[in-house]
């Protein structure tokens, strides 16, 4: 996730943090059955400055405190960049106590135009992806607080941005997905050549690494399917693919495989699943 020299993003539009890329979802969508119980998360977008604060915050407890990544935010305590005035925020929350459990940064094609790039152009060309762009959103910044990584909140993750693609229309959807590096590469390694097996892209949607992971020194050994990193596996799952070599982030200690998802090769049954979840707010 490392940040490369780079022209300074243009000022965000507008004084809000989020902004509807779409039609805005109804308000307050239909009130529980009497009687049923109060889930104990429920799935939403940032709708104010507020909100966005308590994502930054939860990346930052996740990504520096947790994994020890080297973070250039201008606040102490929070993960931000100029991004984010550009993102959607989706937020999964605690009922009973209200606080902000899991994110992910979901960047529309009509602000990453404004912005004048994406955020993963910092660590590949995506030059090849040009006639998809319009069509694509970029999602990065995933986490969950370490004391909500159950199934529950995973599920409302990818509920919430399986609602955000079917209300804002889009087909397309593409982020990093980190592998990490702690144990020296092997485990990286092996996911690499697990993946490049059996899920790489099209030759015509290929990225180029600004800074390439090399994996040759760990062999060519693939792990299973089940040990690869939870988020890359449901990603896998939903019929992903990857965009060839991995990016070496010294900061975050990773390396970014570039992950790209058309709705159309997504089986509808997961879809159905996802969307009955839970409606995103």
């Amino acid at each position: 996730m490392t940040v490369l020299p780079v022209a300074p993003l243009p000022a965000a539009p507008a004084p809000t943090s989020v902004r509807a890329s779409a039609p805005a979802p109804a308000a307050v969508p239909a009130p529980d059955p009497v009687g049923a119980p109060e889930p104990a998360y429920r799935v939403s977008l940032a709708t104010c400055q507020e909100d966005v604060t308590a994502a930054q915050r939860l990346r930052h407890l996740v990504f520096a405190g947790e994994l020890g990544a080297r973070l250039d935010g201008p606040e102490p305590g929070l993960d931000s960049d100029a991004f984010d005035a550009y993102c959607d925020h989706l937020l999964v929350r605690e009922t009973a106590t209200g606080e902000v459990v899991a994110t992910y940064r979901l960047l529309p094609p009509d602000r990453a135009r404004i912005a004048g790039r994406l955020y993963a152009e910092s660590e590949f060309d995506l030059t090849r992806l040009a006639p998809i762009r319009d069509d694509l959103v970029e999602a990065g910044r995933s986490c969950v607080h370490p004391a909500h990584r159950d199934g529950a909140v995973i599920a409302l993750v990818w509920a919430g941005l399986a609602r955000y693609m079917e209300r804002t229309g889009h087909t397309w959807i593409a982020g990093c997905c980190s592998l990490p590096l702690a144990d020296g590469g092997a485990s990286a390694a092996r996911s690499w050549n697990t993946v490049r097996a059996s899920h790489l892209a099209p030759e015509k949607h290929w990225v180029t690494p600004h800074r390439l992971w090399d994996s040759s020194a760990h062999g060519p050994e693939a792990g299973s399917r089940a040990d690869l990193p939870p988020l890359l596996r449901g990603y896998l799952r939903l019929g992903a693919q990857v965009c060839g070599a991995p990016a070496h982030d010294p900061d975050f200690n990773v390396a970014d495989l570039y992950v790209l998802l058309s709705l159309r090769r997504t089986d509808p049954r997961y879809l159905r699943h996802f969307l009955s979840l839970a409606p995103l707010r």
